[in-house]
């Protein structure tokens, strides 16, 4: 007779089948709205500029839609805003990840943890990752996070994979984003552009949801 461990086994053998089959058999949606550029260019006291990088880094990255402005307030303090968005066609997330960039572009990292920030589109606190990278004494000072489904918000790229198959699962969709906020200050504004960072970063989050991309 099976044991009951080998019965358990198998139900969830088949199971895992039954889903991996659900996800091929359907088509996958693609972009057809990507909104994220109508994000507004005017948050909290601070107006934008929009930015690109070089070809080269926009072919690494790889995303259906790229959003960097640089966002100034009236005493020239300067935050920089990178969104990559990553329809289900494209596996919903980028292999982009700031602990491993910026030390190869000469940054040495001298702080990373995981903060909670407000987010008062769900009334709720949510992870993001907070680096802060050395080099020739000015500091990269940045908070990062990934977002799925235009409301779940995650610090870590395997908690996003979780959600991904959940909603491919669910919702035949598994899109996400990378956003990422940064500063370039010297020493002694390392503290005020952490609180600069995590205020603006809350009113990113209350407005991503309006702007998150359509699939179909």
């Amino acid at each position: 007779m099976p044991t009951k461990s080998f019965i358990a086994s198998l139900v969830m053998l088949l199971v895992a089948f039954s889903a991996v089959g659900l996800i091929y058999s359907r088509p996958v949606p693609v972009v057809v709205q990507t909104n994220l550029e109508r994000i507004p260019k005017d948050i909290a006291g601070y107006t934008s500029v929009d930015d690109s990088f070089p070809d080269s880094v926009y072919q690494e990255l790889n995303a259906d839609k790229h959003v960097y402005r640089h966002y100034s307030d009236k005493n020239g303090t300067r935050l920089d805003l990178y969104i990559g968005y990553y329809g289900t066609a494209k596996g919903g997330r980028t292999g982009h990840n700031p602990n491993a960039c910026l030390p190869s572009a000469g940054w040495a990292i001298v702080d990373s943890k995981t903060e909670k920030i407000r987010n008062s589109a769900q009334q709720s606190t949510v992870p993001v990752n907070y680096v802060r990278a050395r080099s020739n004494g000015i500091n990269t000072v940045m908070l990062h996070w990934y977002q799925t489904g235009g409301t779940k918000v995650m610090s870590t790229g395997f908690q996003q994979n979780i959600e991904r198959l959940q909603g491919r699962l669910l919702r035949n969709r598994n899109d996400g984003a990378f956003i990422q906020i940064t500063a370039q200050v010297s020493d002694d504004k390392v503290t005020e552009a952490g609180t600069n960072l995590r205020s603006f970063a809350e009113n990113v989050l209350q407005l991503l949801p309006a702007y998150w991309p359509v699939e179909k």
